[in-house]
């Protein structure tokens, strides 16, 4: 096969079988523009091994590890789905980390700093949205269950990826809620919406949180939604040292999975080895 033959029609196809698959939108919207982003690299060549194995030595090249891992798990789907298992290609071994670069952590202080910020520019719904991931570890694509029921219950039935967990709103949070529902005249549905009524999606609130960081002094690289459900994991984990719980609260089906969220900086790594005193 070539990618001329890799029409709109594949792509429907790929993307009905995903749905059926009961993939999450957002997974479905990633595998999608990771077979896009395959295609432009194939530019109408032949689809055969050499050439995804090629693909591969490029996206080593220009992404992180764990970034071309997911590319490569996007594509190799899209190649079993069109009968092309033959060109599959494996994906690049990772070393688990033990700690996290400190300049990708986002500490408990610079959490308070940009929902601080966030309120000096007036935007008290970013400022709630915020404290809303961290306080409940949900993913960002998930705030669409933090409706006004579910605000009024105290606890969001979230549904990802063909599971549905519970997850619990912090008392403190609910009246903040409660609060600003009144204040906007929520009627129903979600609570974090546009002007426009639809829910918020993850390029707003990016977009959003970026415009804080200089305000709030922290570093660009810091600043993302998937960062706050991090520094709520080793939060709790901090707290409870329960890695099958967090595992559920966070909805992963692997504590491998888990684990990448409690790492800790090699600050604090180096810390812990010379608190253990072995050295005469």
């Amino acid at each position: 096969m070539d990618n001329k033959e890799i029409t709109q029609n594949t792509l429907d196809a790929f993307e009905r079988y995903l749905r059926e698959d009961e993939k999450s939108k957002a997974t479905i919207e990633k595998y999608l523009r990771d077979v896009r982003h395959f295609m432009e690299y194939a530019n109408g060549k032949k689809i055969d091994k050499l050439l995804t194995m090629e693909y591969k030595s490029k996206l080593q090249e220009d992404y992180a590890v764990a970034s071309a891992n997911s590319m490569l798990a996007s594509l190799n789907s899209f190649l079993r789905f069109v009968s092309l298992e033959s060109c599959c290609v494996k994906q690049f071994k990772v070393q688990q980390k033990i700690y996290c670069s400190e300049e990708k952590e986002l500490s408990r202080e610079e959490y308070f700093r940009l929902i601080h910020a966030a309120k000096e520019t007036g935007s008290e719904r970013l400022s709630l949205l915020i404290e809303t991931i961290c306080a409940t570890g949900i993913r960002v694509s998930e705030l669409q269950y933090i409706t006004i029921e579910a605000v009024r219950h105290g606890e969001a039935a979230v549904r990802c990826k063909g599971k549905t967990r519970t997850i619990f709103i912090p008392n403190r949070l609910q009246k903040k809620l409660i609060r600003y529902i009144r204040e906007q005249n929520i009627i129903t549905g979600a609570v974090f919406i546009t002007r426009t009524g639809k829910p918020m999606n993850r390029c707003n609130i990016w977009k959003e949180m970026k415009a804080l960081c200089e305000r709030a002094g922290v570093a660009s690289g810091k600043v993302f939604p998937h960062n706050l459900r991090h520094l709520f994991a080793r939060t709790f984990y901090g707290i409870e040292k329960d890695i099958v719980k967090l595992a559920d609260i966070l909805g992963h089906s692997s504590i491998n999975t888990t684990r990448i969220y409690i790492v800790t900086t090699g600050e604090e790594h180096r810390r812990k080895i010379d608190g253990m005193r072995l050295i005469s």
